[in-house]
């Protein structure tokens, strides 16, 4: 896939490190799996690990948890 915002690059699947601060929540996602520009490094998520990274936001929250690191790659 052409990667939208530069023009130039081509997407190539990878993993990304996705923060999410929300609600005075930090949530750092590590090995998160996503298409990734080889030129600008932009990446794109499909629909699926949206909802996954959804999900475990929520449940963070509902533990009264304000930061947490959670790698995917290690969890199911």
């Amino acid at each position: 896939m052409e990667c939208v915002i530069c023009k130039h690059g081509t997407t190539k699947q990878g993993f990304v490190t996705f923060t999410l601060d929300s609600n005075n929540v930090i949530i750092v996602f590590k090995n998160v799996p996503a298409l990734v520009c080889e030129n600008c490094g932009d990446f794109y998520l499909t629909a699926e690990v949206t909802k996954l990274l959804l999900e475990r936001a929520n449940q963070t929250k509902s533990k009264g948890i304000e930061f947490e690191i959670i790698n995917l790659k290690l969890a199911a």
